[in-house]
């Protein structure tokens, strides 16, 4: 039986600007993303029956239709029936150290890697842009996390620029354990209270697209220049979740007075990050916050920005 072993890098968000409403009822977006790191591990493996199978070392994790792993599986099940016929049924592994429900894209990146992994043991041959088309079925962060690297994301965060990868820098990143912001809830409440700062033409639309890929946080990337990315980050979530979640704003200003590169939550949270030039920099800096604030509630993790997206794991 085929198997396949593959890292399923998190991401964090540089940048996330909302510019608008879409039709379809998302937000338009820009926003700059980036791979840590910090990765689940997906095996995947053939088995003799016609049926998708997840199991995951998590016990909050889902197996069932609703994880993205497994809806990435149905996917391909859907659209190529000839290679399940063919190759049979797969069971899926999730091996997780992406904390849940964080902000970091852990079910988009696992869903990726189980397109990625799947085009493999099937032997479907498609290109990456197709396996990104197919990832934007599931979800807005599965192209990016298939791609992963450095990249200006616009759309609902489906449409892809790759920029000057960035492998120089190193975060430190914690969570409260059992905080979790929803996603739908952050983007609706944005609407109801910002609405009014939308751009609705099409054209001032494209206009505002083109401005952030020339803008100073992409020239930032381009010179690789760590000082100026960390006072460039943004993000317009944090104007609803940090007064709902004080103690997100606890840990970012904490985070800030170890004057570090750049600190901010990323996605719509509750996870927060700041950004460092070395990894005993990050070491040093989780040490002083976790001191800082003595909550056995709170999780520390340290990463590298790496180049890459979903890869296979080295035997």
């Amino acid at each position: 039986m085929r198997s396949y072993s593959l890292i399923a890098p998190a991401k964090i968000n540089l940048y996330l600007e909302i510019i608008g409403d879409r039709p379809d009822g998302y937000h338009e977006l820009a926003m700059v993303l980036q791979s840590i790191s910090l990765a689940d591990q997906i095996d995947i493996r053939s088995i003799g029956i016609d049926a998708i199978s997840v199991r995951c070392n998590h016990a909050e994790v889902p197996n069932d239709h609703t994880n993205l792993a497994y809806r990435a599986a149905a996917l391909l099940t859907q659209e190529y029936p000839e290679a399940m016929a063919q190759f049979g049924g797969v069971e899926i592994n999730i091996k997780k150290n992406i904390p849940i429900a964080a902000g970091l894209a852990g079910g988009s990146t696992d869903a990726a890697a189980v397109l990625v992994g799947l085009d493999l043991m099937w032997q479907l041959g498609l290109t990456q842009s197709e396996l990104e088309v197919l990832g934007a079925q599931i979800g807005s962060d599965v192209p990016f996390c298939i791609q992963g690297g450095t990249a200006l994301a616009t759309g609902r965060g489906e449409e892809l620029s790759p920029l000057k990868n960035l492998d120089n820098l190193y975060v430190v990143l914690a969570k409260h354990r059992h905080l979790g912001i929803s996603t739908i809830w952050a983007y609706q409440t944005y609407r109801q209270q910002f609405s009014q700062t939308y751009i609705s033409q099409a054209q001032d639309l494209e206009t505002r697209q083109r401005r952030v890929h020339s803008g100073p946080m992409v020239s930032a990337i381009m010179h690789a220049d760590g000082a100026a990315i960390g006072q460039l980050l943004h993000n317009d979530l944090e104007k609803v979740a940090l007064p709902e979640h004080p103690q997100v704003l606890e840990l970012r200003e904490a985070f800030e007075s170890q004057g570090v590169l750049g600190t901010m939550m990323s996605g719509s949270g509750p996870t927060v990050f700041a950004l460092t030039a070395s990894e005993a920099e990050a070491l040093r800096v989780l040490e002083a916050v976790k001191t800082q604030i003595d909550n056995p509630e709170l999780e520390f993790w340290t990463a590298k920005f790496v180049s890459t997206g979903i890869r296979l794991a080295q035997s």
